[in-house]
């Protein structure tokens, strides 16, 4: 399944597997231009995608990977703050949320609103952080830029409407075509065609932007150029439907020029020292990407085949963490184990890349239920701040399965308390208040987990289901009961308004 968010080279910038009716090119609004379709508008455009999105499976949270790429969006999205190309409105009103997709496409979308998705598949094939940065940057830059306001400008009552219908077909089409396509067929998409038609421009636009923004965050510039060269390498080899990004953000000579006219030529050298922490991320991404029990397989023997001690270290660590992961996800926990094991002694010279040979290892362990191994290996090593969040969560998880659920509930307590929108961390304190034999508490907990994933009716369910337990209760704690019942009227309130607008 793979989403995007415009059109480039006269195709709609849909999954390969939408197709829609090409129609007369139209002409460009000025790039001042945003349409009519206000960014309040947009915003509720995105929920209603971003609904869909959260319910899919596809979508996940992976605290390792969804950390790494965080570490990234945000340097990014202040630096489009301080450029001014996220003016305050714009920063206000729009989620500016980051989904991963456990697909192995490789693929990377905006949608409307400020929600953007990575598949794992982009994840996978990049070498360093500036080149997953690049990609980032230019979708955020169509989302700044509100090229999606500026396509539908002419039919500003109704394209919002098709536009919804086509990405929701989209979405679909992942798991069943034939219902996608009834969403996206007929008349609704010929007509929608029509306003998408803005491709050159807004691509040049989106790289230009995005290009600043990348910049001003302090990624190389070398790292957007060779991400193009890997991309137009990609062209060369027959599609067979592995790099959807490309369909949706095809090459042409001017852009490939550009982006590396852009990079100084003293950066065209590659780096001495190789990133050893994308190394792991990359192969984290690459066996959660679902690839099949034959890869797995494949990646768990490969640290034993002949030649591997001659590959670059880059390639070597790469290899070995993607072996340890792959036992793992296979049930062979002992096997994964030691392969995790001498990672250290290999990335030890990378702060970064010790991190993540850590975390990986904490999170064998856990799987193994090692409670113990969990702690004695992140305790001393939590960074500060959301930066610490797979430590954070590991270590809870760790706690609470270990008789100290009352420590893991305080510990996600004060994370909740900065990270409200943490939908993995409220399931995880709900578990937590529940081992403690505090069901109002957790109950509270797992409405709030369905707000953060925007789930209103899960949440009003839950939040009901609180109420109830309260009332068979007398002696409930008066102040929790309290905090329920605002959070039940205001998500009443919300899911009201939620169905009118979709009514409309």
């Amino acid at each position: 399944m793979a989403w995007a968010h415009g059109v480039h080279d006269g195709a709609a910038h849909w999954p390969h597997a939408v197709q829609v009716a090409q129609a007369a090119p139209a002409a460009l609004p000025s790039l001042g231009d945003a349409g009519e379709m206000t960014p309040l508008q947009e915003r509720k455009l995105g929920d209603r995608i971003a609904r869909e999105m959260f319910r899919d499976p596809s979508f996940f949270d992976d605290p390792v990977l969804t950390q790494w790429v965080d570490g990234i969006w945000q340097p990014l999205r202040a630096a489009a703050r301080q450029r001014g190309d996220m003016p305050p409105e714009l920063d206000e009103a729009y989620a500016w949320r980051v989904l991963l997709g456990r697909e192995g496409e490789i693929n990377a979308f905006a949608v409307p609103g400020g929600y953007f998705g990575l598949y794992l598949g982009m994840i996978g094939v990049v070498d360093s952080r500036d080149e997953l940065a690049s990609v980032m940057a230019h979708e955020m830059a169509h989302v700044t830029q509100r090229h999606i306001s500026r396509m539908t400008s002419r039919q500003a009552r109704q394209a919002p409407l098709l536009l919804a219908s086509l990405i929701l077909g989209a979405l679909a089409a992942g798991s069943n075509p034939q219902a996608g396509a009834a969403l996206i067929t007929g008349g609704q998409a010929a007509a929608l065609q029509q306003q998408l038609n803005y491709s050159r421009d807004m691509e040049r636009e989106a790289d230009r932007i995005g290009h600043g923004i990348y910049q001003q965050a302090g990624f190389s510039a070398q790292g957007m150029a060779s991400m193009f060269e890997k991309l137009q390498n990609a062209t060369r080899l027959s599609d067979r439907g592995d790099w959807p990004w490309l369909r949706s953000h095809p090459l042409t000579a001017e852009r490939i020029s550009e982006a590396r006219l852009r990079a100084p030529r003293e950066a065209g050298k590659a780096s001495a020292e190789p990133d050893l922490a994308q190394a792991q991320i990359s192969a984290r991404a690459r066996v959660l990407s679902r690839p099949g029990v034959d890869k797995l397989r494949d990646w768990a023997k490969a640290p034993q085949g002949t030649g591997e001690s001659g590959l670059p270290l880059q390639r070597r660590v790469a290899s070995l963490y993607a072996a340890a992961l792959a036992q793992a996800e296979l049930r062979h926990l002992g096997q994964a184990q030691a392969l995790a094991a001498q990672l250290p002694a290999l990335v030890q010279s990378q702060p970064a890349a010790a991190r993540q040979a850590r975390l990986l290892q904490a999170d064998l362990a856990l799987r193994a239920k090692d409670y113990a191994q969990v702690k004695t290996l992140l305790q001393a090593h939590v960074p500060e701040g959301a930066e610490g969040r797979p430590e954070q969560l590991f270590l809870a998880q760790a706690e609470t399965a270990s008789g100290q659920a009352q420590q893991a509930a305080e510990r996600l307590q004060r994370w909740v308390s900065l990270h409200a929108d943490d939908g993995t961390a409220w399931q995880l304190l709900a578990a937590a208040w529940r081992e403690r034999g505090q069901p109002l508490h957790a109950l509270r907990a797992e409405g709030q987990a369905q707000l953060a994933w925007q789930d209103l009716a899960g949440a009003a369910q839950r939040f009901r289901a609180a109420q109830d337990w309260v009332r068979q209760h007398p002696q409930a704690d008066h102040i929790e009961a309290a905090i329920v019942d605002t959070r039940l009227r205001e998500t009443q309130q919300a899911l009201k308004a939620q169905q009118e607008e979709e009514k409309e």
